[in-house]
């Protein structure tokens, strides 16, 4: 185990970016499991750092987190810092950041990655702030320019309309979280190998002003899962009332997944804007896709570029849509749909 010494409340002055190198992904462990946008950042910086001929460093902050070590090199890391306490076990904002913040101050890394989950959002502004540098939140891709190893971060932009891509060429780390889905994971390779450093910290650094009193968990509603859906059935605008997204819900119902919308569906009040999926709403990346009265416009296929078998149902033959699809049915889906549930529970009743 190795103790280190780490500077606080320390803003980064120099401002030069020729001594910033490395890769580093701040890995959330939340409950003692790994988050997959963990996985994802681990294997698309895997791609950046080595088009930059550098390494990828994990940063694993929590209480009884260092078997995670082990996960992240076999994805893609090349190192792990492992900051355990039992302090670290709630999450606190002020900790979380000031402890990121420490380390690279000492450690100098040019990029940092988080994920856009409800903790990165709320602890990577603060390490931000706290090393004087910018931070694009909710990219969509990610990519170097080698030459002057400035990361292009891409994220929707001017109300969802465009993608923006922006670059931090004179600040170090230069910063960013990613939404969920966005990236695959990489292949589970049991024969990497990397190094694990323990960082050990007491007192000073647990200090916070927020006490904890109880954590209580929000109920996750299976039908409502898009995150971890392996089929996601989505509406569209052509998908009009309740009675077309009654049969949306059916499809998805016989199909043993789950229904998501377009923007226009969720602003017509036929469903929760949590379902909404797009580049507003929520990246997925299911095996099965099926559109229903889906146009293709970029602000949602933005969100599907991980789905695997992407299915279009939609009577206009040059909608956007088809050139994504794998398959595509060109009709009213009021006439299709009814025919795919007939023929799928004729299909399961015979066991097929």
């Amino acid at each position: 185990m190795q103790d280190i010494s780490l500077e606080k409340d320390v803003c980064v002055k120099d401002g030069g970016v020729n001594p910033w190198r490395g890769l580093w992904v701040a890995a959330e462990c939340p409950d003692n499991k790994l988050n997959d946008i963990i996985l994802e950042l681990i294997a698309k910086g895997r791609i950046l750092a080595d088009k930059l001929d550098t390494h990828v460093t994990a940063i694993l902050m929590g209480s009884d987190v260092s078997w995670a070590a082990e996960t992240l090199i076999r994805h893609g890391a090349d190192k792990v810092f492992v900051v355990e306490h039992p302090e670290l076990a709630p999450f606190t904002e002020e900790v979380y950041s000031s402890v990121l913040a420490g380390l690279a101050r000492r450690y100098r890394p040019e990029i940092i990655l988080a994920g856009a989950t409800l903790a990165g959002r709320a602890y990577i502004p603060r390490v931000a702030t706290l090393l004087e540098t910018g931070l694009t939140a909710d990219c969509m891709d990610l990519d170097v320019n080698v030459e002057d190893r400035t990361l292009l971060q891409t994220r929707p932009g001017w109300g969802g309309n465009l993608f923006v891509t922006i670059a931090c060429p004179t600040r170090r780390p230069q910063m960013a979280t990613v939404r969920p889905h966005v990236f695959k994971k990489g292949q589970d390779d049991p024969r990497r190998h990397g190094e694990t450093v323990f960082i050990r910290l007491e007192g000073e650094w647990f200090l916070h002003r927020v006490r904890v009193i109880e954590s209580i968990k929000e109920k996750a509603v299976a039908e409502n899962d898009l995150y971890g859906a392996k089929v996601v059935v989505v509406a569209g605008r052509g998908v009009e009332n309740d009675k077309d997204m009654a049969l949306v819900k059916e499809l998805a119902e016989v199909l043993g997944g789950v229904v998501g919308g377009t923007r226009p569906v969720v602003d017509a009040g036929l469903l929760p804007e949590k379902l909404q999926v797009g580049q507003s709403g929520v990246s997925i990346s299911p095996r099965l896709y099926i559109g229903i009265g889906v146009s293709g416009a970029v602000q949602h296929t933005a969100g599907i570029k991980g789905a695997g078998v992407i299915v279009a149902i939609n009577k206009d033959p040059d909608a956007p849509i088809f050139g994504l699809s794998t398959y595509g049915l060109v009709g009213d889906f009021r006439d299709i749909v009814p025919e795919l549930i007939r023929r799928i529970r004729h299909k399961n009743r015979r066991g097929g």
